[in-house]
């Protein structure tokens, strides 16, 4: 899967700091791994009009490393919506800041239970 084949426009898009990288400049897993829960937590809520929480993350893949200053633009896409839960690919992809060229970072697959007030599973409203 490309970035054209899942949103057009990313869901979250920010620059690595020296705050989330190790003492090589290596951004942290743990930080994109944060943001792409982010970013598949945007789509989830929306998707399910109200909210909804992580329940799992598979087939999480680093393919390359990111940088201190890289942009790192994550995009969603909606796989499936079951009675309650709503699954979610996520890519991540990085662009050295004076660049033009991205590249695919990591990539996982997100499940998202919609939950009610009371903290317990709720049905996905139909497609708008």
């Amino acid at each position: 899967m490309s970035a054209s084949e899942l949103q057009q426009a990313p869901t979250i898009r920010v620059s690595a700091m020296p705050a989330d990288a190790n003492a090589y400049g290596d951004i942290f897993g743990g930080w994109l791994m944060s943001l792409m829960d982010s970013a598949a937590g945007l789509t989830a809520a929306r998707r399910a009009r109200g909210r909804a929480v992580t329940i799992a993350m598979d087939g999480m893949q680093f393919h390359a490393p990111v940088h201190v200053g890289d942009e790192v633009s994550v995009y969603t896409k909606i796989e499936r919506v079951g009675r309650t839960s709503i699954a979610i690919q996520v890519e991540s992809w990085a662009r050295d800041r004076h660049g033009e060229e991205s590249r695919k970072v990591t990539e996982a697959r997100f499940t998202f239970v919609a939950i009610d007030e009371d903290r317990r599973p709720r049905e996905v409203p139909p497609a708008a």
